[in-house]
């Protein structure tokens, strides 16, 4: 694959979580967070998105996140569990993604907030293309909501993934 490809980032934040006596890594998801999770992915299938690969946060509600909304993709991604993906900021958010094997074109990552929003809110730019208004318009009053997602696309190496050089094509809430 060339480098001069699009490529594509979905930001997806878990879904609802439940809150009983464990600690915030151990957190399952809430009922209402599981069926949310197989709408999400099914919506992700609807994209028509072919990812190559999926970065999920090791805590337990990003995978159970994870694991419901993948059955609902035609193609499953090679999965990556990655520890520093829990309670990462933006930057580092962008740092996994910098190795990211270029010949991935499509990924998703499957985190947090405030660290998914704040990345769909600093990788596009005004030079990288128009994308979308409206879905910058539901982010910006809404907020990036549980078991939502973004979609962002980029030309480049991964290796160049930074502030503003992405466009912000889409965004999908539960509530829509």
């Amino acid at each position: 694959m060339s480098v001069a490809e699009p490529r594509r980032i979905v930001l997806f934040r878990h879904a609802k979580a439940d809150w009983p006596q464990v600690t915030d890594h151990e957190r399952p998801l809430a009922e209402r967070g599981r069926l949310d999770a197989a709408t999400a992915g099914s919506r992700l299938a609807d994209t028509g998105i072919p990812f190559d690969l999926a970065l999920c946060s090791t805590a337990v509600r990003t995978r159970e996140t994870w694991k419901l909304a993948v059955h609902e993709l035609a193609h499953r991604p090679k999965t990556v569990y990655e520890e520093r993906l829990y309670e990462a900021s933006p930057g580092e958010l962008i740092a996994v993604l910098n190795e990211t094997p270029d010949d991935a074109r499509n990924v998703i990552l499957v985190g947090h907030n405030p660290s998914v929003q704040g990345l769909a809110e600093i990788l596009p730019g005004a030079d990288a293309g128009a994308g979308s208004a409206e879905a910058r318009e539901r982010l910006n009053q809404r907020g990036f909501a549980a078991a939502g997602f973004a979609v962002l696309s980029f030309t480049g190496s991964w290796k160049a993934l930074e502030p503003g050089v992405a466009a912000l094509d889409d965004y999908w809430a539960p509530s829509e």
